[in-house]
């Protein structure tokens, strides 16, 4: 999640723990800080920017590794703080506020890989989004009316709302993800059903196949839930001759197959589909080859930035006032404004001959 999300969540967690054993803003700051803490591995730098997204997460984002630092991090903050609070209490709180944080993650599509150093496997759920106001706003909500009015019950509340609104989420994805397996042929490729940013209400869905991915979108306001396909076409003859390559094999590994390579003179694209919307993906790379065939340089290109007609169509398809995905809706609004524009050009022509 957002670093908004994990310092409201970590500071209520915190408060939570300690309660009115310290002051609450020094339970807050605590919170707040090691709620930030998992997430300064992005300052390291691996060498490339494919081995930077499936490096983050990892170690730092462990439980196993986590619950190592605990006991150190609690004997830090006790000598510190001079809270004089009891070193099993200040464990509870330290552990509960580390572990929350790539727990949440987890909910996220990314992939946490929170079970090193047994297993490297990048788990993502799914089941909301990156950044999700309402979760966040939830969590602050509890937080502040605690801290202004010294009532412990508000962030309670904060917590039990922002989790029951995180399972929610979880209700949803999976009625989704039965409405899509129904309406679907048996055995004929992968489904992955994710939520759409800043909401839980609209589900982003794509279907793999070796000779194409589409993309449909659900919404739970939907007035019918027949889904509507846009397809896009694969390369199944690049991907297995590049599958090997080591940079393209760890995205296939990252992102679970739900991958796509296109090629260009002397480059390959390399996307990860979970990752955005199409057309718009927050990590796609080229991979520029030398006159031997082989990838000698890559770099990340940059995300088409969210404008106001994404933030349009994503409201209408969140209410089920439109069933174009992002892709058409974009498409159909570029092929108004030029046949306006085709329009606008004959009528000034018109009146110049007159």
């Amino acid at each position: 999640m957002d670093s908004l999300s994990q310092i409201a969540l970590g500071a209520a967690v915190s408060i939570a723990v300690f309660r009115r054993r310290q002051p609450l803003w020094q339970s807050a700051a605590l919170g707040a800080v090691l709620g930030t803490l998992p997430d300064l591995d992005v300052l390291i730098q691996h060498g490339d920017p494919i081995s930077d997204m499936t490096l983050h997460r990892t170690e730092s984002h462990s439980l196993f590794y986590l619950t190592l630092l605990s006991p150190l991090l609690a004997w830090f903050w006790l000598k510190t703080s001079r809270s004089g609070g009891s070193f099993r209490r200040a464990l509870l709180g330290v552990w509960l506020v580390l572990i929350t944080h790539p727990l949440l993650d987890t909910l996220t599509i990314y992939g946490t890989q929170l079970l090193l150093p047994f297993t490297d496997y990048p788990f993502g759920i799914g089941s909301v989004f990156v950044i999700d106001p309402l979760y966040t706003l939830l969590l602050f909500f509890g937080l502040i009316v605690t801290m202004l009015k010294k009532n412990l019950l508000w962030n309670q509340l904060g917590l039990v709302f922002s989790c029951g609104y995180l399972l929610f989420g979880i209700g949803a994805q999976q009625w989704v993800q039965q409405q899509v397996e129904q309406q679907l042929p048996a055995q004929q490729g992968k489904v992955l059903v994710s939520a759409a940013p800043f909401n839980t209400l609209l589900w982003r869905v794509l279907w793999l196949q070796p000779e194409q991915y589409s993309e449909a979108y659900v919404s739970l306001l939907d007035p019918k839930q027949q889904i509507q396909w846009q397809h896009y076409p694969r390369q199944p003859e690049l991907i297995r001759q590049w599958q090997q390559q080591a940079q393209v094999a760890r995205i296939a590994w990252f992102s679970h197959g739900f991958f796509q390579l296109a090629e260009q003179p002397g480059q390959l694209v390399l996307t990860d589909l979970r990752l955005g919307l199409e057309p718009g993906y927050s990590f796609r790379f080229v991979l520029t080859q030398n006159d031997q065939g082989e990838v000698s340089n890559i770099t990340q290109l940059d995300r088409p930035p969210a404008d106001s007609r994404s933030l349009r169509w994503l409201w209408q398809r969140v209410q089920g006032d439109t069933q174009l995905t992002l892709a058409q809706y974009l498409a159909s609004e570029a092929g108004d404004k030029a046949l306006a524009g085709d329009q606008r050009e004959a009528v000034q022509g018109k009146a110049a001959d007159e």
